[in-house]
């Protein structure tokens, strides 16, 4: 028996349809917004309201199409409308699924009931949008882009007053409707619980299709890790938690001259010498992994291969849990050619290892500790020996640089005319001798971290106009070539001449002593903090009594005064090669006494006048005599004179010219 309450409502309904048929009188408070609204459509687009265009179908090859364009859809709705299908079977249902354009692709449900209305858009191939046979489930949902259930009389054309429709859009993952999900019946046999079922079967569908795309990215994903595997110029081996290999990349599979199937499924010792391969589980338990380690592969020919390694652990996100394991690496010798072609790159000070309690040096260490912290350029100004390249490797290791290289250039201790070249590197062919291929120039090895431009007071001006540009663009162009080379680098550039002067002199650019004098530091002489001169001279005796095996037992008063009295035109370089030909002479177990100074020291410290007291010296007297009795000293060896007094060798001689000391080197 049809249901009272539906009857009666439907009959309002219909009373509703004929009033805005035939007088245009819409009554939303019975039809409701959604169903008013889309009768105003229908009427909009023309829609016959008892006998619409239910000709508008597709043909046999057009509908092939859509079924290839729609196919992910219908393999995924199949299961569902099955399932609808067993539920409704043949009491009076029909359940069909449409595309996004209305046109139905799969009908299923009451044969019979098909077979009676085959007239009215039921099949596949029609089209059952508004636009066609007015309002309906399908239709109207396609519009609204909500689940909907029309009611006999509330379709627009009255061919489908006998009908209850409930209808659900299907979406994708961007919230586009790609299809719709319908069931119709008799509409006195509709039952409230209806659309809830085309719901859940449609947010079902919804979840499948999200679900296959996900398994498809992770197919995609899972083809694109092998691909960089396979690619990749490194090797690379996984394996899980107990050691079984899982993946051999093409690299690892070369370098160990093995094949997949060998490896696959076997313990990590088959390939791995079991010393090294008891230290990386042994870390994976203790939860971390291992960098730059050096270990031993075993070849299919039993050849130890060296290798540096990384180590991974692979952890499960909830329980922390180690997984798996990965191990990446090189060939050892590979590394250690890389390593030889930067040698040098390597800060080893800190701000720690500056000695010294003098305030004179604590303001250059707190200078110098805020330049750190920032990317200008710095100038360290002091004299031969006060420890610049020191307070250079400090500042980088104070940056956050500090991992990137620090690279090391003694502008004054190269050829002028391959100055230009080590900065910044050259082409194939760009002069005589150059090597095969080219080579990069400092800036270029420096890229990210710190270069040090030691004694940048002799750097030729062409090559000062090079670094000024350099500096300025951050780009760097090989002598010989033409491409411009990006570089981030931080400069500081050293030196013990008065850089003033060298502008007004001629002898270098004023440009770029502007750009180079961002923060200037000056480190004070040994002359300018005497009071750390005791504080060398400990940290000096325990080093190289250490390194030289030799057991001084202390340090007589007069050592000390000796120490403090002398100029120390070489700073601390001179200083700590004084420390180390001393404890190196001296015996073991004694105490360093005055008389152990090297000579020129002694006489430098007594030069009295006829009336018996000290004469006061110039620096430059004092300096003159240094040289000349260190020299005598030595037996006239330059390498042993330029060591002891803290000075290069191109200085030395400078010095000697300069004070007309050549009759000592007869």
């Amino acid at each position: 028996m049809p249901n009272k309450f539906l009857l009666e409502k439907n009959e309002k309904i219909l009373q509703a349809r004929k009033a805005f048929i035939n007088e245009g009188v819409l009554k939303r408070e019975i039809v409701g917004d959604t169903i008013a609204n889309s009768w105003l459509r229908c009427r909009e687009k023309g829609v016959n309201a008892f006998k619409p265009n239910i000709k508008t179908e597709l043909t046999d090859k057009e509908l092939s199409k859509r079924y290839e364009k729609f196919e992910f859809l219908l393999k995924m709705a199949q299961p569902f409308m099955e399932s609808l299908y067993k539920i409704v079977g043949n009491t009076g249902f029909i359940v069909r699924l449409t595309d996004k354009e209305g046109y139905v692709l799969q009908v299923g449900g009451d044969t019979k009931l098909l077979e009676q209305h085959d007239n009215i858009n039921m099949h596949k191939g029609c089209n059952v949008t508004e636009d066609i046979i007015g309002t309906n489930a399908i239709g109207t949902a396609l519009v609204t882009g909500q689940p909907i259930q029309v009611l006999a009389a509330e379709h627009y054309c009255s061919l489908y007053h006998n009908w209850t429709s409930s209808a659900c859009p299907i979406k994708d993952g961007k919230g586009k409707t790609i299809g719709v999900l319908s069931m119709s019946g008799i509409y006195d046999k509709v039952h409230p619980h209806t659309l809830g079922m085309v719901i859940a079967s449609a947010e079902a569908i919804e979840y499948e299709l999200k679900l296959d795309k996900t398994n498809k990215k992770l197919r995609m994903a899972n083809k694109h890790f092998h691909a960089i595997m396979e690619s990749i110029s490194e090797g690379l081996i996984s394996m899980d938690n107990k050691g079984i290999i899982k993946r051999v990349n093409f690299f690892a599979r070369n370098l160990l001259n093995i094949k997949e199937e060998e490896v696959i499924g076997r313990n990590i010792n088959y390939i791995l010498d079991k010393r090294n391969s008891t230290k990386i589980f042994k870390g994976i338990e203790l939860g971390r992994g291992y960098e730059e380690e050096e270990i031993y592969f075993k070849s299919k020919s039993g050849r130890k291969i060296a290798c540096i390694v990384n180590v991974t652990p692979i952890k499960d996100i909830e329980s922390n849990k180690v997984e798996g394991i990965v191990i990446t690496f090189k060939e050892a010798k590979v590394v250690h050619n890389l390593v030889n072609k930067i040698v040098g790159a390597v800060a080893r000070f800190t701000f720690d290892d500056i000695l010294g309690e003098s305030k004179q040096i604590k303001q250059a260490i707190k200078l110098a500790k805020v330049s750190a912290k920032t990317n200008a350029t710095i100038l360290l100004l002091g004299e031969s020996g006060t420890g610049k390249e020191m307070f250079a490797q400090a500042i980088h290791n104070e940056s956050n640089r500090r991992r990137n290289p620090f690279v090391f250039l003694n502008c004054g201790a190269i050829p002028r005319e391959l100055v230009a070249s080590e900065l910044f590197g050259y082409v194939e062919g760009a002069f005589t001798g150059a090597k095969k291929g080219g080579h990069p120039g400092k800036f270029e090895l420096a890229d990210g971290g710190t270069i040090f431009l030691d004694e940048i007071g002799d750097m030729p001006l062409d090559t000062q106009a090079n670094l000024l540009r350099v500096i300025e663009t951050k780009e760097v162009v090989r002598v010989g070539g033409h491409d411009v080379v990006p570089v981030d680098v931080r400069v500081i550039a050293a030196t013990h001449k008065n850089l003033k002067k060298e502008v007004e002199l001629g002898n270098f650019r004023r440009d770029l002593y502007y750009r180079l004098n961002v923060m200037p530091i000056k480190i004070p002489s040994l002359t300018e903090r005497k009071e750390d001169i005791r504080i060398f001279i400990d940290y000096f005796l325990k080093k190289f009594s250490k390194r030289m095996g030799k057991n001084i037992k202390g340090i007589n008063n007069g050592f000390y005064q000796g120490m403090l009295k002398y100029n120390w035109p070489g700073n601390v370089r001179e200083l700590q090669n004084v420390m180390q030909l001393v404890i190196n002479t001296a015996e073991n177990n004694q105490v360093l006494r005055y008389e152990q100074l090297p000579t020129h020291m002694i006489e430098v410290n007594h030069v009295e006048n006829a009336n018996g007291y000290d004469k006061l010296l110039t620096l430059e007297e004092i300096e003159k005599s240094a040289i000349a009795k260190t020299i005598q000293e030595v037996s006239g060896n330059m390498s042993m004179a330029s060591k002891i007094l803290g000075i290069g060798r191109s200085t030395l001689y400078r010095k000697i010219r300069k004070y007309g000391l050549d009759h000592v080197l007869k």
